[in-house]
């Protein structure tokens, strides 16, 4: 009797990407974030470094940095594009779908609630007076987000002043937007070449003695995780590998 056995599998077709961390982790996650995204792009800027970066430590912080430097070259919310980079390099195209979504969900349902609001009591007096009490507390937020992304990120005084200078060119000259960023663009190429050491990483893994990150910086330059055709982050082992130490986080 003549038995057909169904042809093996390939180790191409029986090889399935491996998410860095848990996709259901992930997803409570950027809800989590979701809920705490007020003052604007400063503020949820701050929020993802402090969950990412510093808490879960699932991506390093000159990784971070570079991926927000590129993303305020890009037309649109900077934030929400950082948000989805990040979402793709931790779980492929699913995990930049799910960050991008929930980014938006709580303002929407803001927004909605507040239209019920005038809706039902066809008087905006109660909502102005809402956001006459909300307003100090988003500075507050606004100004700690950015104190807090500083600190990390301009770690020499050639960055504090270039820094400096665009706040005054913005501030006080009202220089258009676009001039600025190329100026600063040119300004950091300058201090590359004159005070190379002002971008000197520290030990590859955010240099602040903590455990490092499950996408450290090193890969930045050197190690790039491959991507197939279809979108979906094929991580590195040394990713996978590390993934179980940080269920729990």
């Amino acid at each position: 009797m003549n038995h057909r056995h169904p042809p093996a599998a390939s180790p191409a077709d029986s090889h399935q990407p491996e998410d860095v961390i848990p996709f259901g982790q992930a997803v409570r996650a950027w809800f989590g974030i979701s809920l705490q995204t007020f003052g604007g792009p400063a503020g949820q800027i701050a929020v993802m470094q402090r969950t990412l970066v510093e808490d879960k430590r699932w991506i390093g912080q000159q990784r971070f940095n570079h991926a927000l430097n590129y993303c305020m070259l890009l037309p649109g919310p900077e934030a929400q594009q950082l948000a989805i980079y990040v979402g793709w390099l931790l779980n492929g195209t699913r995990g930049g779908l799910v960050a991008g979504a929930l980014f938006v969900l709580p303002g929407v349902l803001a927004l909605l609630a507040l239209s019920a609001i005038y809706v039902l009591w066809q008087d905006t007096t109660v909502v102005t007076a809402l956001f006459a009490g909300i307003a100090p507390a988003v500075l507050a937020i606004v100004a700690q987000a950015v104190i807090r992304v500083a600190k990390r990120s301009l770690t020499h005084p050639a960055l504090i002043a270039l820094a400096v200078l665009a706040f005054a060119a913005l501030a006080l000259f009202a220089v258009p937007f676009p001039l600025v960023i190329a100026a600063a663009a040119v300004g950091g190429w300058l201090i590359h070449r004159l005070v190379p050491r002002a971008f000197q990483r520290g030990n590859g893994h955010g240099g602040d003695g903590g455990p490092p990150p499950l996408i450290p910086d090193d890969t930045l330059h050197h190690a790039t995780p491959r991507v197939p055709f279809w979108g979906t982050v094929n991580t590195q082992p040394s990713y996978v590998a590390k993934r179980e130490d940080w269920r729990e986080r």
